[in-house]
């Protein structure tokens, strides 16, 4: 996948997961705030991720 898509993924996945807490919160639903934590810090690794391609293909670029 192209360092974009994974930003972008990481992006919904951040969305998703502090959406999920929310209506865990509201709810009083530890399980889903649990997931909705889980998929918020999937979303955060595949940004770092995406930024990691980027950076290895600005030097290959320069090399």
């Amino acid at each position: 996948m192209s360092s974009t898509g994974d930003k972008m993924k990481g992006n919904l996945n951040e969305a998703a997961g502090k959406a999920k807490q929310g209506l865990g919160e509201a709810t009083d639903n530890e399980r889903m705030k649990g997931e909705g934590q889980r998929q918020e810090v999937k979303g955060d690794a595949q940004q770092v991720k995406g930024e990691a391609k980027d950076t290895v293909k600005k030097g290959v670029d320069r090399a």
